[in-house]
């Protein structure tokens, strides 16, 4: 795709030139409880993020209850054993509460969207005007999906947990296809939790330079040490699950960020942006100063009228302010037009 302008979801602009859009995923860590998912919200703007993230689908749109071991979660999983069915009928959001967390998350000045897993879900959310959708890692294979949701016309942001480049690409030719103008995609591995050694952040600045579009992370490491690094490498968007304590328990408290964790990375992120800051080159404003500090060619004895300089009668010190210690040579040899005190800058005006 051609390279593509930095965009707003909701009103807030997602590009290099802006500190990064900080997404904190609700996930199931609300435990059942629409108290304890308003709680959740509550915290994440607490915490300074720009967004909350739900997820919806119900156990019959994302799978179907069988007994094939297939069906069955393996593979050395913080979920194996379980049937999948059995799984997202406890992750689940309930739907019926859409209302209330958006509302929520409005008054709370957060922007509120969703990741839906199926065509009715899209429908469901677009009765509520979202701001955005996002795409999860397992379904950036489902082209028809996200083909749908790229219809809305709304921003879509694509996980690419486990994809191959082959992958990506097709994923956002669906989206591109579908009618949507306005894609990032998010480096994410999709482990639970990940591994550092396994995050490949390198692949950041790669995405963006193939796709033109906007890079993030979706982390699901147990520190914010990735999520930094990401945005040292360009990254601006960060997606982070949010507990209010892990020791709540749930399908994925094991992996989420409790508030004051979540709280620090945002400040974190938010520095390391601001240190990668431009290609500038020359000093800063608080660099200017210290310019005075440079060496340059001043007398280290006094100087007469007459004298011819030589190599001991002049030094390249600190501060600034004299001939720069380049011109040394074109200085040595040269005769003193003037008095010239110890420390006194040499300056061409003052030689013959």
């Amino acid at each position: 795709m051609s390279q593509q302008q930095p965009f707003g979801i909701g009103e807030r602009i997602i590009g290099p030139d802006h500190r990064p859009f900080v997404i904190a995923e609700v996930s199931a860590n609300h435990g059942g409880s629409l108290d304890l998912a308003i709680k959740i919200i509550e915290a994440a703007a607490e915490c300074g993020a720009d967004a909350v993230k739900l997820q919806h689908y119900r156990p019959e749109t994302i799978t179907i209850r069988s007994d094939r071991p297939e069906f069955r979660v393996r593979g050395g999983t913080l979920w194996d054993g379980r049937q999948l069915y059995d799984l997202y009928a406890d992750a689940m959001t309930p739907w019926e509460w859409t209302e209330p967390l958006l509302a929520c998350a409005t008054e709370l000045g957060l922007i509120c969207f969703s990741s839906p897993f199926d065509c009715s879900a899209v429908d469901f959310l677009e009765t509520f005007d979202v701001a955005a959708y996002k795409i999860a890692s397992f379904e950036l294979v489902d082209l028809p999906l996200i083909r749908y949701a790229a219809s809305t016309g709304k921003p879509m942001i694509m996980s690419t947990g486990m994809a191959t480049l082959a992958e990506i690409d097709a994923a956002v030719e669906a989206a591109l296809g579908g009618g949507c103008s306005k894609i990032a995609l998010l480096r994410c591995n999709s482990g639970y939790p990940a591994s550092a050694s396994e995050m490949d952040l390198a692949a950041i600045p790669v995405m963006r330079q193939r796709y033109g579009c906007e890079i993030g992370l979706s982390d699901h490491t147990l520190d914010s040490i990735a999520s930094i690094t990401a945005v040292a490498l360009g990254a601006s968007i960060i997606e982070k699950h949010i507990t209010l304590r892990r020791s709540d328990g749930g399908p994925d408290a094991a992996f989420s960020s409790e508030p004051g964790e979540l709280e620090n990375l945002i400040k974190n992120v938010n520095v390391a942006w601001a240190a990668v800051g431009a290609a500038r080159f020359g000093p800063s404003e608080r660099e200017v100063a210290s310019l005075a500090f440079r060496r340059s060619l001043r007398a280290v004895r006094d100087l007469a009228p007459g004298d011819v300089l030589s190599i001991e009668d002049f030094k390249s010190i600190r501060p600034a302010g004299g001939l720069p210690p380049s011109d040394t040579e074109l200085v040595l040899g040269r005769t003193v037009r003037e008095p010239i005190g110890i420390g006194a800058p040499i300056l061409w005006e003052l030689l013959e």
